[in-house]
Order: C-alpha cells, then sequence, then structure tokens
C-alpha cells in the first residue's frame, strides 16, 4: 500500500529526557491509524513532530512524498504549508467566533472567495449535524458540538491527513461513544487518511484499521489490524495493556506444563519458544467455567463470587494461582453456575498466550 506518512529514524529529547530514538513508522493513505499507548508514552509528541508544531532533533519526516522535516538537511516545512487538519484534545475552537466563523477560519487563511468559503462551510455544518446552529458561539454548545466544529474545521479544507490527539478524552462517556462512530463514518465518508492518537483501547479497536501499540519508553512495540493486536499479541506488554488479562505462573516437570506449584497439568498445546519460566497469559472471557469436569480442564475453588447485577464475576483458585472470570447473570442462573464461596469448579480455556515469565517484571516497569 501507498505511504502518506513516513517516519524515519527520529530521536527527540527535551534534556536528559529521551521521548523517541530511532523510532520508524508508516502510514498508509487512506487508513484510519491509531497510536495507542500509555500517558506519558510520547503518543503527542509524535504527532506534533508530524504536524510541525515540534522539530526532530534527528531523523525524517515525509508526508504525501515531501519531506516535511530532515534533521540531516535541515529541511523544515511550517504547520500552516502541510496540509493537514489537527484537533486537539481541548478542541481548540475560538471561543469569540460563532460556528461558522470557526469553520470558515482555515478558508479565509488561504485567501478562498467569499462565495467558496460559505459554500463549504454550510456543506461541513450540513454533514456535521450542525445545521441551524451556525451562528452559536461555543459558550451556547455542548462539549460534544464543540467537538463536531472543530472537526468540521478541520474537514473544510480538504487535508490530505487528519491528525486526531485524544479528541474524546473531555467528553462523557455516552458521547465518547458516539463520536468515535462518527469519526469513523467522516473518514470513510471522504476516503482522508486519519492519525489517531489516544490511551483508550476501546476507541482503538472500534476505528482502526490498524493499531501501533507504544509502551512508556516510547518504543513501538506491535503493529497490526485489531484483530491481531488483541487475539495475536506480540508480547507480554500488548497482551496486558490491551484488557483486563488473567496470568497463571507454570512450572515445567520433565517436558510437561503444571499450574503453579500443584499436579494438574495444563491440558493444552505448551509454548513455542523456550523459556526459563513460563506464565500463560488469558482473558477472562476465554475462561468456561462448569459444575462438572467436561474435556479438557482444570478444577479450582471459588475464592470470592461477586454479584455485579448483569453479570457474576468469580475469582478462582487453581493449585495456588488465582484468576478471575465473568458469567452473564441470566445465564449463570439457567446453567446452574451461581457458584459460592468456597465451591469447587471446572474450567477450561477457549485461549492461552504463553509468555516468558520474565517480560512480567519487564512489564511492570514500564
Amino acid at each position: 500500500m501507498e505511504n502518506i506518512i513516513t517516519v524515519e529514524g527520529v530521536f527527540k529529547a527535551y534534556g536528559e529526557h529521551k521521548v523517541h530514538e530511532g523510532l520508524d513508522l508508516d502510514i498508509h493513505k487512506g487508513e484510519c491509524f491509531t497510536l495507542l499507548g500509555p500517558s506519558g508514552c510520547g503518543k503527542t509528541v509524535l504527532i506534533r513532530l508530524i504536524a510541525g508544531h515540534e522539530v526532530p532533533d534527528q531523523g525524517k519526516i515525509c508526508i504525501d512524498n515531501t519531506v516535511v522535516a530532515d534533521s540531516g538537511s535541515g529541511a523544515y516545512i511550517p504547520p500552516e504549508r502541510r496540509g493537514l487538519g489537527v484537533v486537539f484534545q481541548d478542541y481548540a475552537v475560538w471561543p469569540h467566533m460563532t460556528v461558522y466563523e470557526n469553520i470558515a477560519y482555515p478558508l479565509k487563511m488561504e485567501k478562498r472567495a467569499k462565495k467558496e468559503i460559505d459554500e463549504l462551510v454550510m456543506r461541513m455544518i450540513d454533514i456535521v449535524g450542525m445545521k441551524g446552529m451556525e451562528k452559536r458561539l461555543p459558550s451556547e454548545l455542548s462539549g460534544g458540538q464543540q467537538q463536531r466544529v472543530a472537526l468540521a474545521r478541520a474537514l473544510v479544507a480538504d487535508p490530505s491527513v487528519m491528525l486526531l490527539d485524544e479528541p474524546l478524552s473531555n467528553l462523557d462517556a455516552n458521547l465518547r461513544e458516539e463520536m468515535r462512530f462518527e469519526i469513523k463514518a467522516l473518514q470513510r465518508k471522504f476516503g482522508i487518511t486519519v492519525m489517531y492518537v489516544t490511551h483508550d483501547q476501546e476507541v482503538a479497536l472500534a476505528i482502526s484499521d490498524r493499531i501501533a501499540i507504544m509502551d512508556s519508553h516510547g518504543k513501538i512495540r506491535q503493529i497490526g489490524d485489531p484483530y491481531e493486536i488483541f487475539e495475536k499479541p506480540a508480547d507480554l506488554f500488548v497482551f496486558k495493556f490491551m484488557g483486563i488479562a488473567n496470568f497463571l505462573n507454570i512450572t515445567e516437570k520433565d517436558g510437561k506444563f503444571f499450574v503453579g506449584s500443584g499436579s494438574q497439568e495444563v491440558p493444552y498445546a505448551g509454548p513455542e519458544k523456550k523459556a526459563a519460566q513460563y506464565v500463560v497469559g488469558f482473558r477472562p472471557s476465554d475462561v468456561a467455567i462448569m459444575r462438572k469436569p467436561e474435556g479438557k480442564c482444570l478444577k479450582g475453588v471459588i475464592q470470592r463470587a461477586s454479584y455485579l447485577g448483569t453479570t457474576m464475576d468469580y475469582a478462582i483458585n487453581i493449585d495456588g494461582e488465582v484468576l478471575r472470570t465473568e458469567v452473564v447473570t441470566h445465564e449463570a442462573i439457567s446453567q446452574d453456575l451461581m457458584f459460592k464461596d468456597g465451591e469447587e469448579c471446572y474450567i477450561s480455556f477457549r485461549a492461552l498466550h504463553w509468555f516468558d515469565s520474565a517480560q512480567l517484571k519487564e512489564v511492570e516497569e514500564l
């Protein structure tokens, strides 16, 4: 696929603090690419480097086959000439301008004709669902409406790329869910490239064509589509970062693998790579709980049973190792899976991911 953004060997530091070291990244034309990582990992710095608000100490950045920053040659193209639409976390809509004036601003800066500006702005107002509100000030708008204004302003000049930096973090949960689908719909409608920066795994999975997982040192751990990232994590950091994770320590004896220090053998294929010690990782949704043994399973004891309304949440002890799983309450009732503390149970796994246990310490330090 054709790349529209290329980041090559970018190094960026502030004093002694190194944010990015030798960072390489390609973003394909027309895709929604999400940079996902914990707060403080350098996501915003990278998007500012691409936008032109920061300059790399080393390395090169290209947008649409044009070098926009190169530490070697000294090349630098300012933000306003990069053909980008940018939406930051705080929306940055002008408080003294109406909806119409905010959206029209980038077109006026380009000295477009008044008739053209009016046509483009009113079309964009209609697209983002703000018709009839063009004369309102931002103070008269909800957070979601202000967000729509910011998106319309970024889109109106037909940018080659949209850079979105945590644009939904100031919205409540319902609005976040609504707006993430609107952003994806707009991206498809206009066929533009979107680079989306967030620490929200759910948003990333919902809107992305590809996701890059970045750790707290600014290193990219894996790039893939949502399914690959969630179901085929490259390492333990990616697996743990992508949601609630269970881990069981595994002991190897004579080529066989046992849970914790117990005698129950793991009834599934072992690891692909050799390690001194192992852990297996899995999601609560990967665990099936039963009253009686069926097929490949392990015996456990209910350590804690918690009624959470729509679900029953269980902590299960297996030979000194504790895992967590949930069962939808109406299914638990109909299938006789309403366990009490201290009751015996059996579990099987829909999926297991094998990791070198040494990675756990590394992940805890990130």
